[in-house]
């Protein structure tokens, strides 16, 4: 079976990547993620308040000793610039050593919230070897000051695109207003790809103690229809690729998303909780199942089930809803 396909303009032995998490934070684990049959990998984010809040740090304690600071001093420049390149000095021997022991495409990871000038950051990470970048937006929706999210993260990604030639993925989350219009709107933005969706932190509340406490770290198997969902609706409209995340756990899963439209998809629970060499497992469902089918290659089958090819579009849609509980025929 030609499992191939392709993902930000990159060619992929199969559409399985592992998304940004503790597994790929190290060139050992990441060598057997691609041993274990993993297409990609997407490195464990680096976060833009990390880095800020480490400069911050150091500058708090340098202004609380006065042996090595004064007014005039250069000191505090020095922290500013130094803690920087220390922090992103990691990273970026962190994908210089991994682009050299593994074949598969190495995607760079932030997690930002603002336009600020971490943003230079993106080209020092283009030029260590990096295949791809992935922004990882986290606005937050719980935030009760009125903001133009949508504006925000367009000016994240200009700010982004004029740094780096590599493709340019954005990974967002479910909460915005008016969801199908705002994808489409980024997706002409120049990014070469959007993941869909972001995992919300969770939390949970202890009837017991009466407190809040975190809730469940990995996700559900039955996540992955959010996201099933949208890339059905829009897989045939965006001007990029689209990555499935979330949920999925099971080859059908993979499956479904693909049958949507989704170009690959992300993994990251399953791994944890099934170890990695259930990539392998994926990877032998969805060929079976493509055998089974008569299908030699994905393309033979992507976006077979999206809007535009599924006999009822509003299978996908709120009229659904309503027929269903209401026995509208």
């Amino acid at each position: 079976m030609d499992l191939t396909t392709k993902y930000l303009g990159l060619t992929l032995k199969n559409p399985i990547i592992v998304g940004s998490c503790g597994l790929t934070s190290s060139v050992s684990d990441i060598k057997q993620l691609e041993k274990q049959g993993a297409a990609a990998v997407v490195l464990k984010s680096i976060f833009e308040e990390e880095i800020l809040m480490d400069v911050e740090n150091q500058l708090r304690e340098a202004k609380e000793n006065s042996f090595i600071y004064d007014q005039y001093s250069e000191t505090l420049d020095y922290i500013d610039v130094h803690v920087k390149k220390e922090r992103l000095n990691e990273y970026i021997q962190l994908i210089k050593a991994a682009k050299k022991d593994v074949l598969i495409p190495i995607i760079a990871s932030i997690n930002c919230v603002s336009s600020s000038e971490w943003t230079d950051f993106a080209k020092q990470i283009e030029e260590a070897g990096a295949d791809a970048l992935e922004l990882n937006i986290s606005l937050n929706p719980s935030d009760l000051v009125s903001r133009d999210f949508e504006e925000n993260i367009k000016v994240i990604i200009h700010k982004v695109l004029t740094q780096v030639t590599v493709p340019v993925a954005i990974k967002i989350n479910n909460s915005f207003t008016h969801m199908a219009k705002t994808i489409l709107d980024l997706s002409q933005t120049g990014i070469s790809g959007m993941v869909l969706f972001n995992r919300a932190h969770s939390p949970d509340i202890d009837i017991n103690t009466l407190q809040a406490v975190p809730g469940r770290s990995f996700s559900s198997p039955n996540d992955f229809v959010e996201s099933m969902r949208w890339i059905a609706l829009l897989s045939d409209k965006v001007n990029c690729s689209l990555a499935a995340a979330t949920g999925i756990h099971t080859h059908e899963a993979v499956i479904k998303q693909i049958l949507a439209g989704a170009d690959a998809v992300q993994i990251v629970s399953a791994l944890y909780e099934n170890g990695i060499e259930s990539i392998n497992g994926l990877l032998s469902g969805l060929e079976k199942w493509m055998q089974e089918k008569g299908f030699s290659s994905l393309e033979k089958f992507k976006g077979k089930a999206s809007s535009k090819n599924v006999g009822n579009p509003a299978v996908f849609e709120r009229i659904q809803f309503m027929k269903h509980f209401s026995e509208i025929d």
